[in-house]
């Protein structure tokens, strides 16, 4: 299995950076120091790893009667994205909620959690297309790559895997969450469509219809 800092791209001088930095916060001397190099080879990766989010300045040191020494630590989007715990974290609480809960209670909840996730974001402007549009950039923020079709009555949204992967496989339920999640963002009914065979595969039917409806009735008015 790839490491936490293999999945984030993350290899040689710049791993071993972050590691150092999930102990302590160090300023980029003894970051060089420790790593046996020079202070101007460890200078361009703290930048890297800061434009991408995962280190980020921490306060300042005072030695002596020397200038401050700026200090670095882990961004907080670091220790999220080095856990393995989520996954199956999330799968074993899927489990047992549905040891514990009726399917229609299950399938509730899940909705309410994509209800939940969508008021994250301010309520998209425009028509249904211009809707849609936003809402895979908005998904594509979660890290989700999806095409957008147009259909007889609306769009479907195809992904080319699953943001919910491994909690999908033997959990249907999970796929409430992105249907609701869509159906807000859009102001659309939202019905999942989506494979759940060895690489489950996401899927969603947005129906234009009744949108159409409403606002050609909101423009008569």
């Amino acid at each position: 299995m790839p490491t936490p800092l293999g999945l984030l791209g993350l290899g040689g001088t710049r791993a071993r950076i972050v590691e150092l930095l999930r102990r302590s916060t160090l300023s980029a001397n003894e970051i060089a120091d420790l790593l046996g190099t020079t202070h101007n080879a460890v200078r361009p990766h703290l930048a890297a790893l800061a434009r991408a989010g995962l280190v980020r300045e921490g306060g300042t040191r005072r030695t002596g009667s020397n200038r401050p020494t700026m200090l670095y630590e882990l961004a907080p989007r670091a220790e999220a994205a080095l856990s393995h715990a989520y996954i199956p974290f999330v799968a074993h609480l899927l489990r047992v909620l549905g040891e514990r809960m009726s399917e229609a209670e299950l399938h509730a909840l899940m909705r309410t959690v994509g209800q939940s996730l969508a008021s994250q974001w301010p309520r998209l402007r425009g028509d249904l297309r211009q809707r849609v549009a936003a809402a895979q950039t908005l998904l594509a923020e979660l890290g989700a790559r999806t095409d957008v079709e147009d259909s007889a009555d609306g769009f479907v949204v195809r992904g080319y895997g699953c943001l919910l992967a491994e909690a999908v496989h033997g959990r249907p339920e999970v796929c409430r969450v992105v249907e609701s999640l869509l159906a807000e963002l859009t102001e659309a009914p939202v019905e999942e469509c989506c494979e759940r065979g060895e690489r489950p595969r996401c899927c969603f039917r947005i129906d234009g219809a009744d949108v159409a409806v409403r606002e050609t009735h909101s423009a008569a008015r």
